[in-house]
């Protein structure tokens, strides 16, 4: 009856690419320490004159799961490490905050559960600037209401985390969380900017003028881009057995001896902004808040994310499920309806295997 009912949630991806709203598919499903076999659907390139099947190891652009796959966990070491204090004042490290009252008040908390009071997303590769220049103008941003008050998703909170992170560590994001954290967990195919000897392996994105072609190792996300791609709100890419990885070493809340103290996982998945318009965690999107995509049938402990380029993770502590479904959805085309087919995956995967 399991094999029938997963099969049956596989089925929705297979239809899915059948009807055209995804070119292509890789989905990890687990059962509190284990995983299910890969499920691999369609194409990684799919255009008229060129089709490359998917496979379990190719390599997608995040696009937003680099929130909570990059620069949260990079945050949550410096907080184990007594570097970082969530309650401080950003300012202590943007010293270009230090004298503007509006912003002086905004901490690491606020950043990280989208309270800051930043809008959600600024076109800052409209203007040509450097990456040091589109960072001080992220810095110079005004606020859309005061720290603390509201939810809003936003990309800028995140790129101001990940220059962050390099200012305390002397490194930027990329090389820091390579170092400190895919290398120790064995996440072999996790970077920023992949080099052009694994371009076969990537899911294509968008069509470029600039590029004459095709994403396919180039990030998607055009502030990103502007960024150099290396931000702490987009250009990581990585794989589906990689972010299971991910997910078995830092956040499975039932079990002992994790990649971060279980004190500190636990502080990640409370709720800070109940109240606020959203539920949100450390990073986390919690059951209920508006880019909830898990499904009615999760339970209320479930916790996830999701990208742009039709990424994303879901993990039920109650279930004791954990879902990675990548997709390429923006290859060629935008396609809608990724978040209808993300709740009814998740929704089919509870039926099965709950």
């Amino acid at each position: 009856m399991v094999r029938s009912g997963i099969e049956r949630a596989y089925a929705i991806l297979d239809e899915a690419v059948a009807a055209g709203l995804i070119p292509g598919a890789v989905a990890l499903v687990g059962v509190d320490r284990g995983w299910l076999e890969p499920h691999v659907v369609g194409h990684a390139v799919d255009l008229p004159h060129e089709r490359v099947p998917m496979r379990a190891d190719t390599i997608f652009d995040l696009a937003s799961l680099t929130k909570v796959v990059a620069t949260l966990p990079a945050m949550l070491l410096l907080v184990s490490e007594g570097v970082a204090d969530l309650q401080a004042p950003a300012a202590e490290v943007f010293e270009e905050w230090a004298d503007d009252p509006s912003k002086g008040g905004i901490t690491l908390l606020h950043l990280l559960t989208h309270t800051s009071g930043l809008p959600a997303h600024v076109k800052l590769y409209e203007h040509g600037w450097p990456p040091q220049e589109i960072l001080q103008q992220v810095l110079a941003t005004p606020l859309v209401h005061p720290p603390g008050v509201k939810v809003i998703y936003s990309d800028l909170g995140y790129i101001l985390l990940g220059e962050w992170v390099r200012r305390v560590t002397g490194q930027d994001l990329g090389e820091w969380t390579r170092v400190r954290l895919y290398e120790p967990l064995g996440m072999r195919d996790t970077m920023f900017s992949p080099p052009p000897e694994l371009r076969d392996r990537i899911a294509a994105c968008e069509y470029r003028d600039y590029l004459g072609g095709y994403q396919r190792g180039q990030v998607n996300d055009d502030n990103a881009w502007a960024l150099g791609g290396v931000s702490g709100h987009a250009g990581l890419f990585s794989t589906a057995q990689d972010l299971a990885r991910y997910l078995d070493a830092c956040w499975l809340p039932w079990t002992e001896g994790g990649f971060f103290p279980k004190p500190l996982v636990a502080a990640a998945l409370r709720d800070y902004t109940a109240g606020l318009g959203g539920h949100r965690g450390l990073g986390w999107v919690l059951k209920g808040d508006p880019y909830d995509n898990s499904g009615q049938l999760t339970s209320p402990r479930a916790f996830g994310h999701t990208g742009y380029t039709g990424t994303s993770l879901w993990v039920d502590p109650e279930y004791r499920l954990k879902v990675v479904l990548l997709t390429n959805r923006v290859h060629a085309t935008l396609r809608p309806g990724i978040v209808s087919l993300r709740r009814r995956f998740h929704n089919a995967v509870v039926c099965a295997l709950a």
